[in-house]
């Protein structure tokens, strides 16, 4: 199997090992494309060889050209295959059923719109992270950290769309405070508007889609089955008729597409990787009829999929919407049966990403609400997953459940019965 996989992503690796420190920790890649961009790259004049490519070799017949770079795709297939797989082989269903209850840490790696580098994660008012924090989630009971990150502004121009290694690093910092409790950590990439879903933009997508998670991928390569990959967050056409209703055939299908070259792209970095649990979403990561069936999951053995429900809406993400809950049960229901239907009757897990329902001074109608939500999901085996964007007061989208400058709980009653409503924590 691993021959298979490593061999249809061969291209990819070529096209950025050497331009990315293919991850490593300890490479030093080049950072002057972070601060240029691809234009001004079209436009500085200076021609750029291929990935891989010597000078020397541009002025090669043809068939040497073809035997150079056959021989070293061999080579990087062979060094992918002697990586050592160090982790347990388990099933993404087995997998699933581990995890209770898990927490977002929301706004703040995933901030965009501001200068490159660490300071990113502070853009959106939120405070730097630290291992208290994430001590004092996990301590509670939740078993799974999901930690949103966006890379499109960390990462230069093509074709190497090489990651600021600072920010690769600090990743990797955040995820190690909660792997190294022994939780259930997942990566994943967030806010990014460049794989917009369009047969227009489909090759320029998966070709940065590509390069990217083969350097996250690489560097995460030696964790065990507790790190999960999640291929893209919710992959839609922003900023369209079609953005949240579910999409049209040609979004769902170029989604599906870019799924499989995720999957693809993770596989060929070889070792941990080959069989590590990947989670994929359909388009927009929508809990709409529309978008869950238009799902086609990717080949492969070791998938879970994603779905994001803030259900029922005008209770739970309707900023205008009814604060009382009103046992209002429907949509909940509805989405579990499809979800059985669609997916866990078949054998394909489950995860909902995000969920969560909106502070509007009302909290005994949340905790109502999260107990049922929670404990129907329960029922079918689906973990669940807060969005906490340390939000508490004003106008917005107020999902705050932690406080992270004081390290509380302002709501404790909807705290309990999240935890537990998950069932009981071993």
């Amino acid at each position: 199997m691993k021959k298979r996989i490593m061999a249809a992503m061969l291209c990819g690796i070529l096209a950025v090992a050497s331009l990315t420190g293919c991850g490593d920790t300890g490479a030093d890649g080049p950072t002057a494309t972070i601060q240029q961009s691809a234009k001004e790259q079209e436009n500085s004049g200076a021609p750029e060889a291929a990935a891989g490519v010597t000078a020397g070799e541009e002025s090669k017949s043809p068939d040497e050209g073809e035997s150079s770079q056959g021989q070293e795709a061999q080579e990087v297939e062979n060094i992918m295959q002697d990586i050592e797989i160090t982790m347990q082989e388990v099933s993404p269903m087995d997998l699933v059923k581990e995890m209770k209850i898990g927490w977002n840490l929301g706004n703040t790696l995933d901030a965009v719109g501001g200068s490159i580098g660490v300071n990113m994660e502070m853009a959106w008012g939120n405070p730097k992270t630290t291992q208290e924090m994430i001590d004092t989630i996990i301590d509670q009971g939740f078993n799974v950290i999901r930690i949103p990150v966006s890379w499109g502004g960390q990462m230069g121009g093509a074709p190497a769309y090489t990651v600021l290694p600072a920010w690769m690093d600090r990743v990797q910092e955040v995820v190690d405070y909660a792997y190294s409790r022994g939780v259930y950590v997942i990566v994943n990439i967030h806010h990014e508007d460049w794989h917009f879903p369009s047969e227009e933009n489909k090759d320029a997508a998966a070709e940065q889609l590509t390069a990217l998670w083969t350097a996250i991928a690489t560097r995460f390569r030696d964790y065990d089955e507790h790190l999960i990959f999640e291929g893209m967050n919710e992959p839609r056409k922003t900023g369209t008729s079609v953005e949240w209703n579910g999409g049209d055939q040609e979004g769902r299908d170029v989604v599906n597409y870019l799924d499989q070259v995720f999957v693809d792209a993770v596989r060929a970095t070889g070792g941990n990787n080959t069989i590590r649990n990947l989670m994929v979403p359909g388009y927009a990561a929508s809990s709409s009829d529309a978008a869950l069936k238009g799902i086609v999951l990717p080949q492969d053995d070791h998938l879970i999929v994603s779905v994001h429900a803030y259900t029922p809406y005008d209770f739970a993400l309707n900023t205008a919407g009814r604060s009382t809950w009103d046992n209002d049960t429907r949509d909940i229901d509805h989405l579990m049966e499809i979800l059985d239907e669609l997916f866990l009757s078949k054998g394909v897990p489950v995860i909902i990403g995000e969920f969560g329902a909106m502070n509007k001074d009302n909290e005994q109608e949340r905790v109502q609400w999260a107990r049922y939500y929670v404990g129907k999901a329960r029922e079918y085996g689906v973990p669940c997953i807060w969005w906490d964007n340390n939000a508490f007061e004003g106008d917005g989208e107020n999902f705050g459940l932690f406080n992270r400058r004081e390290l509380t709980f302002p709501y404790p009653d909807l705290l309990e019965a999240l935890i537990e409503s998950a069932g009981p924590q071993e």
